[in-house]
């Protein structure tokens, strides 16, 4: 072995062996992915255990009225669930995350580079929500300063998300019963002491529909899309679809994959029923606070000396529970665009602090305040991006054809840019954007979500027939003569050996490399000389 052989060899080993971990970056492996689809859906599902939904429902009934928050959050969620539907199928499915199903439905190799960024962003705005939430809790409950809250907030998580899906699924499964006691029995249990306040909810604000207040409350939920990457970075380690488990895989990929929008909107009613419930009492500042509004109900039935410590509880356990899947999801995402756009591979806790700091940043500038309004700007790409997609896996691949049914994602298969995709993405986001700030006219701003989702469908399949499908795959084949899915139609096991890292790895990460032999996806990512690059 020379020595550029051993200087090519060493970083690769050392990123190998930490993806190894969850396997970051990578396709996740037959021989990984033993849990239960049950055991799955419940850690997919714990990561929606966060506040924020409860501060979202409360912002937009206080401002435009119990029925048109009710309408809005019911139209944001068929339009998350819909578009969230096909990308979770090819997750659980295929076994790859949202990053690598966007690579080759419609964005390319690099064109994806933009997405991840936009998921990051995600990970990190929501991360700092909740961590705010948390510091209001700590604040309300010890009486700790804000500042100190949020760092508390931010610190707690790191010595939890070190560690890949191992630790993040026995952290969600242990704590989902406790979570879901202290979040519904106060609710069950006032609604029946107390049905007046049923009535008081629903007529909070009663002057009418409004078209305008439900696309601009819809605008706000719809932010949550992005939430998908999050419930796929779980769903891809579902075991192998097979006959005996049909039922059961099918039931965790709906409930844990676009179903998340289920419960989601569930918790956005609860905020508004909370708020108004409490609206009297704190003021109209103080009750898009979670800890106000759980503080507030638990009051009713629970003596005094219990009702501050529990609410605290409560928002601490929801605020660990999410912060963790953001800081993981947020990490990945920061490590793959990076690792493909410098051919370097620096680690993912690397990307978890950097990730963890500008949250940090957010709270301290007291982002909490203005909250509706950066969820509803940030909505329009999160809306482009997770729309296009969707569309190009629906009607592109399975109606149109133009687009490969088997997901790509390897370098070298894909052409680096897909104008298909991107194409579709940018014209939605700049559009939407420019509604949402009033560019085309103050009557048609509340309906910038309209634009964000209606173009993509109508762009996506639209530059697929005219592109004819070509920028999709930069080769067919790739050198290895057995298929990438077995006879069931699930990704295949068999292992190849990597000729740069020297481990082993099952048949969809692998291609055949250039200088010979086979290469894993991550050491072909690396690859700066693109040695390894099939021609």
């Amino acid at each position: 072995m020379t020595v550029d052989d051993v200087a090519e060899r060493a970083p690769a080993l050392e990123a190998s062996k930490e993806t190894l971990e969850d396997y970051t970056l990578r396709f996740a492996p037959r021989t990984y992915r033993r849990w239960t689809p049950a055991v799955v859906g419940a850690s997919a599902l714990g990561g929606i255990a966060y506040m924020a939904d409860f501060s979202i429902g409360a912002g937009i009934g206080l401002t435009h009225g119990t029925g048109n928050a009710l309408l809005a959050i019911g139209f944001a969620a068929v339009v998350i669930f819909v578009t969230g539907f096909p990308l979770a199928y090819y997750a659980a499915r295929y076994n790859i995350d949202l990053d690598l199903i966007t690579r080759g439905s419609g964005f390319g190799y690099y064109g994806s580079v933009l997405t991840s960024v936009i998921f990051a962003s995600f990970t990190f705005i929501f991360f700092a929500l909740e961590g705010s939430i948390m510091a209001q809790g700590l604040r309300y409950a010890l009486g700790l300063p804000l500042w100190l809250g949020y760092l508390t907030s931010t610190l707690i998580i790191i010595p939890l998300v070190i560690y890949g899906m191992k630790v993040l699924a026995k952290l969600q499964s242990w704590t989902n019963p406790l979570w879901l006691l202290l979040m519904v029995a106060p609710l069950v249990f006032l609604i029946v002491q107390e049905p007046d306040s049923v009535r008081r909810w629903l007529s909070y604000g009663d002057n009418g529909v409004s078209t305008a207040a439900v696309m601009l409350g819809a605008g706000v939920c719809l932010s949550l899309m992005g939430q998908i990457g999050e419930q796929i970075d779980y769903l891809r380690f579902m075991p192998p679809r097979t006959a005996e488990n049909k039922k059961a895989w099918w039931t965790a990929t709906v409930l844990a994959g676009p179903g998340w929008v289920v419960f989601g909107a569930f918790k956005q009613a609860i905020g508004v029923f909370m708020a108004v419930y409490v609206l009297d009492a704190v003021g109209a500042v103080a009750a898009v606070e979670p800890i106000e509004q759980f503080t507030g109900v638990f009051k009713q039935f629970m003596p005094p000396w219990l009702v501050v410590p529990l609410a605290l509880v409560l928002v601490v356990l929801s605020q660990v529970k999410i912060n963790v899947t953001n800081a993981y999801s947020g990490s990945l995402a920061w490590t793959n665009s990076f690792t493909r756009v410098t051919k370097r591979y620096p680690g993912r806790l690397v990307f978890v602090l950097v990730n963890l700091a500008i949250a940090l940043v957010l709270m301290e500038a007291d982002m909490f305040s203005f909250l509706n309004k950066l969820l509803s700007f940030y909505s329009n790409c999160a809306m482009a991006w997770v729309v296009t997609v969707a569309t190009d896996i629906a009607i592109n691949k399975y109606v149109l054809k133009l687009s490969p049914k088997q997901p790509e994602f390897r370098r070298g298969m894909l052409y680096a840019v897909n104008p298909v995709g991107v194409g579709s993405f940018l014209a939605s986001s700049i559009l939407s954007i420019s509604v949402y700030f009033g560019l085309f006219g103050a009557a048609i701003q509340p309906y910038s979500p309209l634009v964000a989702v209606g173009i993509p469908i109508v762009l996506t399949p639209l530059l697929a027939v005219v592109t004819k499908g070509r920028f999709y795959l930069r080769r067919t084949d790739d050198g290895i003569v057995e298929p990438v899915l077995d006879e069931t139609g699930n990704p295949s096991g068999t292992r190849y050996d990597c000729v740069v890292c020297g481990e082993s790895y099952e048949r969809p990460d692998m291609t055949a490399s250039a200088a010979g032999g086979t290469i894993c996806s991550l050491c072909l990512s690396t690859d700066r000389e693109g040695l390894h690059v099939l021609p």
